[in-house]
């Protein structure tokens, strides 16, 4: 995987589009455990027109989102070609610390913890300014 990855890399990897595709880059991955990306928020984002107008927060399932395709970037990068998709299997431990508002840049980690081939635990991690903003452990499995 040639870093940093762009949204149209990302794009290769992943099947979702606007306004789903919730990881702007990817940064650093060691290929098999780790890898860190963000998303911008921006205000032009679709969920603000409904999400406390007035005063705009990024909702927390959104988050979880992000951070369960960037760990999906990670282990589709096995199967590419191979016309499957990571799929959530299960969140645990979902906790939300701090709100993402517009102009944040959200970093996003995550962390492979138990890898089955096909099936996958991954801690994920999401900051804004070195402050935590919400972490889970999210469970994915791959699959036609």
């Amino acid at each position: 995987m040639n870093l940093p990855l762009t949204i149209e890399d990302i794009k290769k990897v992943l099947p979702h589009r606007y306004p789903f595709l919730l990881v702007d880059r990817v940064s650093e991955c060691d290929g098999r455990e780790v890898i860190r990306g963000h998303k911008n928020v921006t205000g032009n984002e679709a969920f603000f027109q409904g999400h406390f107008p007035g005063n705009p927060v990024m909702p927390g399932v959104l988050i979880i989102e992000a951070m369960a395709q960037l760990g999906a970037v990670l282990l589709m990068q096995r199967f590419a070609g191979q016309g499957v998709y990571a799929y959530f299997a299960g969140i645990e431990k979902a906790r939300f610390k701090r709100t993402v508002i517009p102009g944040d840049r959200l970093d996003l980690e995550a962390l492979v913890v138990r890898d089955r081939g096909t099936f996958a635990i991954i801690d994920g991690k999401a900051t804004v300014d070195g402050e935590l903003a919400a972490a889970a452990t999210l469970m994915c499995m791959v699959s036609r």
